[in-house]
């Protein structure tokens, strides 16, 4: 075999090994990491939702007279704000809203004291005008959905007004001096609710609280919440 004939065997070789040969592997990017869901800032929202529960009218005129609640119910529509932290899977958190309230009720009441009736009976009707709240929140965030458990203290602007039915007429001194008042009462509230995130900063609520509003005397009313909120996060 001439020498030009083994030389070009021997390219022919080497072009088919090449050929054998896996080309290199091109190079892939590693796959993005997806963002975690950040629920610490401030936040300013607004809420609505329906109230019910059991108020005491007569300890707004006096609180000398016994218990003597009935049911009321109704909406109620208001602000947010608060301010949270997260550490981890753990959201911390304070939390306040002030609502204007139309939870009402109205009731046939005989005033009495220690069992004994004041001669009188009474067309009375209550209402929860005003609700606040002042509440830590604590939370476990799944990402984007944070369940949370609060508690706190709550503000409830009572009214109530009574008309003589029968007996003894209202303004009476010494019997029924006074059928109208209207305060402020402290309480407390706990609760517990949802968040959604739908964007970096917005979110959306759903929460139950239960409120025990304490007066005077022997009352106390209990109120139930549900409600809905959106909030935007600084």
């Amino acid at each position: 075999m001439s020498a030009a004939a083994i030389a070009a065997s021997l390219m022919m070789g080497g072009y088919a090994a090449a050929a054998d040969l896996s080309a290199a592997p091109a190079y892939k990017a590693p796959a993005p990491v997806a963002a975690v869901y950040n629920w610490t800032g401030f936040y300013v929202g607004g809420n609505a939702g329906y109230g019910w529960g059991n108020q005491d009218p007569l300890v707004l005129f006096s609180n000398r007279f016994d218990r003597a609640g009935f049911d009321i119910s109704g909406g109620m529509i208001g602000g947010t704000f608060g301010g949270q932290i997260q550490q981890g899977y753990v959201v911390l958190g304070l939390e306040g809203d002030l609502d204007w309230a139309n939870i009402k009720g109205s009731s046939v009441v005989t005033p009495s004291i220690l069992g004994a009736g004041l001669g009188a009976t009474l067309n009375t009707s209550s209402s929860i005008t005003a609700l606040g709240t002042v509440r830590a929140r604590l939370g476990i965030a799944m990402n984007n959905v944070l369940l949370y458990a609060t508690g706190g203290a709550a503000f409830v602007k009572s009214t109530a007004s009574a008309s003589t039915v029968a007996g003894v007429p209202c303004g009476t001194a010494g019997v029924l001096p006074d059928c109208a008042g209207s305060s402020w009462r402290p309480g407390i509230a706990a609760g517990l609710g949802v968040e959604y995130g739908f964007t970096p900063n917005w979110s959306v609520k759903a929460e139950y609280l239960y409120t025990k509003v304490v007066g005077t005397g022997v009352s106390s009313d209990d109120l139930n919440i549900v409600r809905g909120g959106v909030n935007y996060r600084f």
